[in-house]
C-alpha cells in the first residue's frame, strides 16, 4: 500500500488534485480503476490517505535533521535549509502537496482544509518551540518575538515550495534560507 500511495503522491504534486486522473493515478500506484475503488471509495479517499502518507513522510525526514543539531538556532537553520532544498531541481518543479493542496481544496473540502491547517500549525508550533529552545540555550536573543517570527518563517518556508515550482537554483534558495535566519538576530 505504501509503495502504490507513493506514486499517488507523485501524481497529486505534480498535476494537483483536479489534474490527476483516476488512468494517471492507476499507473502510478500499479493498479487498475477496480483495484483502487476496492482499496478506496474515490479519489478524494487516495487523495487523503496520500496527503497523510505525505505529511508523515516529510514529518519523518524533517524530525530526523533537527535531531541532528544541538542548538535552538542550529535546529531552525536545518528546518530552512530542509524547505529550500525541498524548492530545487526536479523535488522542487513537483511541488508541495501541502501547499498545493492549499491553494486548490482549502476553500472546497472542509475534512482536506483540516488536513493542511493542521499540517501548517504543526509547522508553526515547531517553528516557535525551536526559536523558544534557542532563546533558552542562548542562540536567540530574547528580544525576538518567537510567535511572530514562527510565523513568518512559516510563510517563508512554504513559499519557498511556491518559488521551487518554477525553478529556482540552490544558491538562490539557500541564500534566502540564509537571509531567513537574520530575522533571528
Amino acid at each position: 500500500m505504501e509503495v502504490a500511495l507513493d506514486g499517488a503522491i507523485r501524481i497529486f504534486r505534480e498535476r494537483g488534485y483536479q489534474g490527476a486522473s483516476l488512468g494517471d493515478l492507476g499507473s502510478a500506484m500499479g493498479l487498475t480503476a477496480g483495484s483502487i475503488y476496492k482499496a478506496f471509495a474515490d479519489k478524494r479517499a487516495v487523495f487523503l490517505a496520500a496527503l497523510d502518507r505525505y505529511i508523515q513522510l516529510r514529518n519523518g525526514q524533517l524530525q530526523s535533521l533537527i535531531d541532528a543539531e544541538q542548538s535552538g538556532r542550529d535546529k531552525v537553520r536545518a528546518v530552512l535549509q530542509f524547505y529550500a532544498e525541498s524548492a530545487i531541481g526536479g523535488e522542487g518543479k513537483r511541488g508541495c502537496l501541502v501547499v498545493g493542496s492549499a491553494i486548490d481544496l482549502l476553500a472546497f473540502d472542509d475534512e482536506i482544509a483540516g488536513h493542511i491547517v493542521a499540517a501548517l500549525q504543526r509547522i508553526e508550533r515547531l517553528l516557535c518551540r525551536l526559536i523558544r529552545l534557542g532563546q533558552t540555550d542562548g542562540s536567540i536573543p530574547s528580544a525576538v518575538d518567537s510567535d511572530a517570527t514562527g510565523r513568518a518563517l512559516l510563510s517563508l518556508t512554504q513559499g519557498f515550495r511556491v518559488v521551487g515550482k518554477v525553478g529556482r537554483s540552490r544558491a538562490h534558495m539557500m541564500a534566502a534560507a540564509d537571509q531567513a535566519m537574520r530575522l533571528l538576530d
